[in-house]
C-alpha cells in the first residue's frame, strides 16, 4: 500500500473549514482507490503571526521539507493588514514558495457543466467548453527584484525591477511544453517584448525552447491582447505560458470567466514531485466559522495533488467526477442558483464523498 504524508497549512478566516472537507474528500478516495494519508499541521500566515510572531517559522518550513505534499487553506485578513510588508501574512506565503523552491504555478481556468450558466461570457463565445491551464513562473520577476526608494529630482520615487535569468525561463518554459503535450499541443507564451527587455530575453527563449517540442504550436501575444482575447475568443487558448506579474493578473481574468472563483484550485511546483496545492480565492474572514464557505476549491486542489504530486490519476479523476455530478443537484451560497440544494460547506464535503462511493 502507498503511504503519503501530507502537511496541512490551513491558514486564516475560512482555510481550516475549506481544507477540513479536503481532508475528508482525501480520506474517502484514499479508502476507494487503496492508499494511506498521514497528516501533520504547521502555522502560516495569520494564524502563525499570532502564535510564533512570524508568518513563516522554521518549523513550518522543515515539516512542508519532510512531506511528501502541502495542501494550503488561504492566508490573510484586516486583522494584519497595518503590518509592515515582510510581517503581515502574504509574506509568509512568498516565503514558502521561495523556501520549497515553486517556480512554476499552474492554474487550470475550467467551466463545469451546471455551473456554465454562472459565466459572465455569452455561451456563443464559450462555446461547448472552457478549458485553460495557465502556467506562471512564481519566484522570479518583479515581485522578487531589486525594489526600494530613493531621493531623485528634490522627491521621492519607487522602483521595482523586472529581472529575469535564462535558466529562470528555461525551466518555467520547460513545464508549459510539457504541458501542451500532454494537452492539445497548443502552447500561448505571453510577454511585454515589444518594450520589456527581460520580455525580449523571455521570447527569445522560448522560441529556443520550441525546438525541443516540435509537435507543439507556439505562438506569442503581448499581455494586454491576451486579457482582451480571453474574454473574446477564450477557447483559442490552451496552455499559457507567463511571467510572475503577468500570470497573477491573467489567472484571476481567467479565473472569473470560469463564473466562480469558488471552484478553481491551483497547483506550485518544484522540480521535484513536492509541491503545494490550494484554491485561489482568499480567506474570506468575513463568513468564517459560518459553515457557508465553498469548499469545492480545496476538494480540486487535493486532486491536482493527486495527479501532479502523488502519482495517483485515476483517484484525482474520482474527485473532479464526484464534483461535476454533485454540482447538478447541490450548491453552496456563493454559486447558489433558485431549483437546487443550498447546502453547507461540511455538507458539501459529505456529498462528493456520497458520490465517489
Amino acid at each position: 500500500m502507498n503511504k503519503y504524508n501530507i502537511c496541512l497549512l490551513k491558514g486564516d478566516g475560512i482555510g481550516p473549514e475549506i481544507v477540513n472537507e479536503a481532508v475528508k474528500v482525501l480520506d474517502c478516495v484514499a479508502d476507494k482507490y487503496g492508499f494511506q494519508v498521514n497528516y501533520d499541521e504547521a502555522l502560516l500566515g495569520g494564524s502563525a503571526i499570532d502564535a510564533k510572531g512570524t508568518p513563516l517559522p522554521q518549523e513550518t518550513i522543515d515539516k512542508c521539507k519532510a512531506s511528501d505534499s502541502v495542501l494550503l487553506g488561504a492566508v490573510g485578513g484586516p486583522k494584519w493588514d497595518k503590518l509592515p510588508g515582510k510581517e503581515r501574512p502574504e509574506a509568509g506565503l512568498l516565503g514558502i514558495r521561495g523556501a520549497l523552491g515553486l517556480f512554476a504555478n499552474l492554474r487550470p481556468a475550467v467551466i463545469f457543466e451546471p455551473l456554465k450558466s454562472a459565466s459572465p461570457l455569452k455561451d456563443e463565445i464559450i462555446g461547448d467548453k472552457l478549458d485553460v491551464m495557465v502556467v506562471r513562473e512564481l519566484t522570479g520577476g518583479i515581485y522578487f527584484g531589486e525594489r526600494g526608494r530613493r531621493e531623485a529630482d528634490g522627491e521621492v520615487e519607487a522602483y521595482d525591477t523586472e529581472q529575469y535569468k535564462v535558466s529562470e525561463i528555461k525551466r518555467i518554459a520547460k513545464v508549459a511544453f510539457e504541458m501542451a503535450m500532454k494537452r492539445n499541443k497548443k502552447l500561448t507564451s505571453v510577454d511585454k517584448a515589444n518594450v520589456l527587455e527581460a520580455s525580449r530575453l523571455w521570447r527569445e527563449t522560448v522560441i529556443e525552447m520550441s525546438k525541443d517540442y516540435p509537435e507543439v504550436e507556439l505562438n506569442h501575444l503581448y499581455v494586454d491582447n491576451t486579457a482582451m482575447q480571453l474574454v473574446i475568443n477564450p477557447g483559442q487558448f490552451d496552455v499559457i505560458l507567463t511571467n510572475n506579474i503577468f500570470g497573477d493578473i491573467l489567472s484571476d481574468e481567467a479565473s472569473m470567466i470560469s463564473g466562480s472563483i469558488g471552484m478553481l484550485a491551483s497547483a506550485s511546483l518544484s522540480d521535484s514531485s513536492l509541491g503545494l496545492y490550494e484554491p485561489i480565492h482568499g480567506s474570506a474572514p468575513d463568513i468564517a466559522g459560518q459553515n457557508i464557505a465553498n469548499p469545492l476549491a480545496t476538494i480540486l486542489s487535493v486532486a491536482m495533488m493527486l495527479k501532479y504530486s502523488l502519482n495517483e490519476p485515476k483517484a484525482a479523476e474520482a474527485i473532479e467526477n464526484a464534483v461535476n455530478k454533485v454540482l447538478a443537484e447541490n450548491r453552496t451560497p456563493d454559486i447558489y442558483e433558485e431549483g437546487k440544494n443550498k447546502v453547507t460547506c461540511s455538507e458539501m464535503g459529505d456529498l462528493v464523498c456520497k458520490a465517489l462511493a
